[in-house]
């Protein structure tokens, strides 16, 4: 930067390269003010820059060459280097979301929250990818986290919570190299060396918003020549950054069309008539002409209104659908007489509640210069300057396993973000879990993780370093990506619920029998590997046959289920009574019986109001022989369901007897598998199902 003075700061060169004109601020900053020294405006001789767009570089280069000489003749000084700012025409925003899961609790450090914004950054640059239209290379310039979450819910740290995960919402930006590179190329043609770099929606809201008000949820709208850039703040930082092509060049050409002139001319006579009653003018004819300023006014009107509506919308858009409590309005567009009036109507917002903000906003700016301009127009230069002690940012180069690599500098950058940038992904970088193995159990879906693998290797010119090493320019940076683990496996008979136990009575001695399982409707043991995709039932039931067999003892006599008749083919559930006669010979149908023919019934009881609910009976000729029915156990007693192709769980009450009347001073008790039961929720073969009434003083069953 410029040299020292006695009893001040170092010097500050921000330069705002406008569509219009280049603006020029020097100053330093003492204590809490910033001293402005020199001030500089040139307008471009031609129209060398479009829409915030440098159109000829040569021709741009030489008004900042001219601009820089005036201020170094004002200071007595050289200038050297310079802060600069990029339009927002070619900004582009990503507000996205990223999650990270653990296995277990895990303890939140500061590299898992590190983690979690790279991993967000690239969640950003995969959508923005996905929705670039263009050919152009496209730099992430820095990301804002926004809201974390632990384990879903918002919070404002993260570290050292116990979280199973964690989230953040973050806004990510990106510039083309294009556009950085013929900023900086304009700016070297000039012998000038880029100190900093921001963004313009940046810069102007450093002065025109303060911290302290950005917990309101408000807009700053920075009306240029070519741009309108929008920021919106909320919460206490800034939430998204937006921009429309419609500012102040768009209402002159209206003005070129209307009077027939050139450019120039149709911008003095715009700027002329917010000051004067009327302008004289020659058009393109020759003739000499007058325009009233009521009639400037006029004739524009109706074009403010639609750069408004077009402001207000994309203020809506990036505040979520709706209007921002108020907006402050910096930049020499916004002086359009009407401007602020008509952004207020078109945001359904009182009119005092957009303004133009100038001189209001420099209470902690301090002019030294002679004659200086303090207007809305300023408020984007000095905040350009104010950056520079915010973070200093440029551009460095790094060589990334032997690629040539620009990364914007926000001087804190990492192994990390040179990795994002030459987009290799987070899970090169980190250890890689094997294949994950996903199956249904009973027809809910189960997923086993791989195990993690080897994390990547990391040099950073040639000293072992990890992801979180700062990286400078010049740098050279070797990653060997990480590994993957082994795939996930599992054998049957590690399933959860291949431990449990079926107990069943069988001729009054107790057996717990194993379960077993069908995969993919066959039968297999305990040590087979599942597969990906794989259908497991865990059978719930043994038929009388296969009983006999795990007890290898011969059946004989008359077979009872819960004391009802049934043969070798019925099945027998969890807690069911089996008996038979082992001395005794059985008939061939007694033997052969079918299992999918079997009935199960239970006797009727009697139910009085109060008591728990038992089955009632079905007479074998009330079923339907083609009817679908589902054997589930209400209060340790089977219960057929039939009639239905599926069941939920409240048709339960059509096939039990229960008193759903006697509900004074109780409460009516549904368990479905041991947990409280929903009225519709499907049914399977096999549930097990509590239904009573408890005391609603007591707390006790009745």
């Amino acid at each position: 930067m410029a040299a020292m003075r006695d009893g001040q700061g170092q010097l500050v060169f921000g330069l705002d390269i406008g569509t219009r004109s280049i603006v020029g601020t020097v100053g330093y900053i003492n204590g809490i003010k910033f001293h402005v020294l020199a001030q500089c405006i040139r307008e471009h001789d031609t129209r060398a820059m479009l829409d915030g767009q440098i159109h000829d570089i040569a021709r741009v280069g030489q008004t900042i060459t001219y601009v820089k000489e005036q201020l170094e003749s004002e200071l007595n000084c050289k200038l050297t280097k310079v802060c600069i700012a990029a339009a927002g025409r070619v900004l582009r925003t990503i507000t996205t979301h990223a999650e990270q899961k653990f296995d277990e609790d895990h303890e939140v450090t500061a590299e898992d929250v590190y983690s979690l914004s790279t991993l967000g950054v690239e969640v950003a640059y995969d959508e923005f990818v996905k929705s670039n239209d263009t050919d152009m290379k496209f730099y992430c310039v820095g990301y804002t986290p926004m809201r974390y979450y632990l384990n879903g819910y918002q919070i404002g740290n993260l570290e050292a919570h116990k979280a199973r995960s964690i989230g953040i919402d973050l806004i990510a930006t990106f510039l083309p190299d294009d556009v950085v590179d013929g900023l900086y190329k304009a700016v070297e043609q000039a012998g000038l060396e880029v100190a900093n770099m921001t963004l313009e929606p940046i810069a102007a809201i450093q002065l025109a918003i303060p911290e302290k008000f950005r917990m309101l949820n408000m807009a700053l709208v920075d009306v240029g020549a070519g741009t309108s850039d929008i920021s919106i703040t909320r919460e206490g930082t800034i939430t998204a950054y937006g921009m429309i092509p419609v500012a102040g060049d768009s209402l002159t050409e209206v003005l070129v069309q209307h009077c027939l002139v050139d450019f120039d001319t149709a911008e003095n006579i715009k700027r002329r008539a917010d000051r004067e009653e009327s302008v004289d003018y020659v058009d393109i004819m020759g003739l000499p002409q007058t325009i009233t300023a009521q009639e400037v006014k006029d004739v524009l009107s109706g074009h403010v209104n639609e750069m408004t509506e077009q402001v207000a919308s994309c203020i809506r858009e990036l505040n979520g659908d709706k209007a921002v409590s108020a907006v402050f309005v910096v930049g020499g567009g916004g002086i359009i007489p009407g401007y602020t009036e008509s952004l207020a109507r078109q945001l359904g917002i009182p009119a005092e509640r957009v303004a133009i903000r100038g001189q209001e906003v420099m209470q902690s700016v301090v002019f030294e210069n002679e004659n200086p301009r303090n207007d809305s127009l300023m408020v984007t230069p000095i905040g350009i300057c104010l950056s520079y002690y915010q973070q200093s940012n440029s551009f460095i180069f790094v060589d990334f396993n032997g690629k040539h690599v620009k990364l914007y500098d926000n001087g804190k950058l990492t192994v990390a973000d040179a990795a994002v940038q030459c987009e290799l992904v987070n899970e090169d970088l980190f250890p890689k879990r094997g294949m994950a193995l996903t199956f249904k159990v009973n027809g809910k879906t189960r997923i086993i993780r791989g195990t993690p693998g080897e994390a990547a290797v990391i040099r950073v010119n040639g000293e072992t370093a990890d992801i979180y090493s700062q990286v400078h320019n010049g740098d050279r940076i070797q990653v060997t990506t990480s590994t993957a683990g082994e795939a996930a496996s599992m054998e049957l008979g590690r399933l959860p619920e291949m431990s449990e136990k079926l107990r069943v009575c069988v001729n009054d001695m107790g057996i717990d029998l194993p379960r077993t399982a069908l995969v993919n409707g066959k039968l297999e043991n305990e040590f087979y590997s599942i597969q990906e995709n794989d259908d497991i039932t865990v059978k719930n039931y043994y038929t009388v046959r296969e009983i006999a067999e795990f007890m290898d003892v011969p059946l004989g006599g008359k077979i009872t289920v819960n004391d009802i008749p049934a043969n070798t083919g019925t099945r027998v559930y969890e807690n069911f009574t089996l008996c038979w006669n082992p001395d005794a010979e059985l008939t061939y149908e007694e033997l052969e019986g079918p299992e999918e023919e079997e009935k199960t019934t239970v006797v009727e009881q009697d139910s009085m109001p109060g008591q728990n609910p038992v089955p009632e009976q079905h007479p074998e000729s009330e079923q339907s022989d083609d009817a679908d029915h589902m054997i589930v156990i209400v209060n340790n007693a089977p219960t057929v369901l039939f009639g239905k192709d599926s069941y939920v769980f409240v048709d339960v009450f059509s096939f039990i007897n229960f008193d759903l009347k006697s509900s004074q001073g109780r409460t009516i008790v549904t368990k479905l598998n041991g947990r409280d039961a929903e009225y519709m929720e499907p049914l399977s073969e096999g549930d097990k199902i509590e239904i009573y009434w408890k005391d609603n003083k007591t707390d006790e069953r009745i």
